[in-house]
């Protein structure tokens, strides 16, 4: 526990798009003090020079330097988010992990053996779960205003061109990237699993239409699955799209009503029709993150800072512990086993 009059100190390994954000977000809160930044580049070349700390190559560099700091922010490419929060936890460090928490189950359930090992937290980044459609959406299914849950499908629609995929870069590798699922759409396959939990009977059909020189992996699907707690779903996606995002959205079919929450982050309650029920206003959602040419989820990192730190200072709990982080990363994991034994009967 962090005492209340002490800042929570982080160091943010990573100095990509998201780990600068990482970084604003913990300059900005009062209570939090960004301590260091690490990157593999220079700092002039990931444009870390707006940030007055000391900066390192290596997390081993960071370790050895002595500096005093709670918690590390792993924003690096997503192969190698378990292997650094393991070095973290080793270091008796709390761990912030942007998505996907590993690559694979088994990663996972090292990162969870470690931390409770050394009984630090672990808090995976799902910042969508902050947005106001989503809070709204938990609370009317675990209420069962919907009533039972009869279907559900989501829709995850983007463009990744090849001013996403840059020649040389770790995008788009199946050592670094791990697939389309990890990277673009883990959010979504979240806040399902957030929603109405885990899934079994998976089936599927995959394509790459546009990424054959530029991934080494699918670019679209249609799986099916059926939920363990009653009821069958759909996930329905692709980075195909021509020119810019199409939609991220969420179609709930329930005994009692329908909801879809749409736009193109499910950012957006399209329809509310449940009986007896009218439909709070809700609060603006944040937009996507902006990153030029390409556009990603919601804009909603300072929620996940303030979690961290009111979680340390005693005051509440993780928003997404690592045992739900280990539970998106094993549901893709069971879709990429459905799509690689086609690959292999083909």
């Amino acid at each position: 526990m962090i005492p209340e009059n002490q800042k929570v100190k982080f160091a943010i390994v990573g100095c990509g798009h998201i780990g600068k954000r990482h970084a604003e977000m913990v300059t900005r809160d009062p209570e939090s003090e960004l301590v260091a930044l690490v990157d593999v580049r220079t700092r002039e070349a990931c444009g870390a020079d707006a940030y007055d700390v000391p900066f390192f190559n290596t997390m081993e560099e960071l370790l050895a330097s002595g500096l005093e700091f709670d918690i590390v922010n792993v924003c690096t490419p997503n192969g190698l988010h378990a292997e650094q929060a393991l070095i973290a936890l080793e270091n008796k460090k709390h761990v912030v992990v942007e998505k996907p928490m590993g690559l694979s189950k088994e990663q996972c359930e090292k990162v969870i053996f470690k931390s409770l090992q050394q009984s630090k937290q672990v808090f995976c980044v799902m910042q969508n779960r902050y947005s106001p459609p989503s809070e709204w959406i938990k609370s009317v299914v675990e209420s069962g205003i919907l009533g039972e849950t009869f279907m559900v499908q989501l829709n995850c629609y983007w463009n990744r061109d090849d001013r996403y995929y840059k020649a040389g870069g770790w995008k788009g590798t199946q050592d670094l990237d791990g697939g389309t699922l990890f990277t673009q759409f883990s959010h979504f396959i979240d806040i399902m699993y957030w929603l109405f939990g885990d899934i079994d009977n998976i089936q599927g059909k995959f394509a790459d239409f546009t990424h054959k020189d530029s991934t080494d992996f699918e670019d679209s699907g249609f799986v099916s699955f059926d939920f363990i707690n009653g009821g069958m779903g759909s996930l329905n996606y692709s980075t195909a799209v021509a020119n810019q995002n199409l939609e991220s959205s969420m179609t709930i079919i329930g005994s009692k009503g329908s909801v879809k929450i749409g736009g193109q982050y499910m950012n957006e309650v399209e329809v509310c029709n449940i009986t007896d029920y009218e439909m709070p206003e809700l609060a603006p959602t944040n937009p996507g993150n902006d990153y030029g040419a390409y556009k990603g989820s919601a804009a909603n990192h300072h929620y996940v800072i303030t979690n961290v730190i009111d979680t340390l200072k005693g005051r509440t709990s993780a928003t997404t512990n690592a045992l739900e982080g280990l539970k998106v990363v094993e549901i893709i994991e069971r879709i990429y086993k459905v799509r690689n034994e086609q690959l292999n009967l083909q």
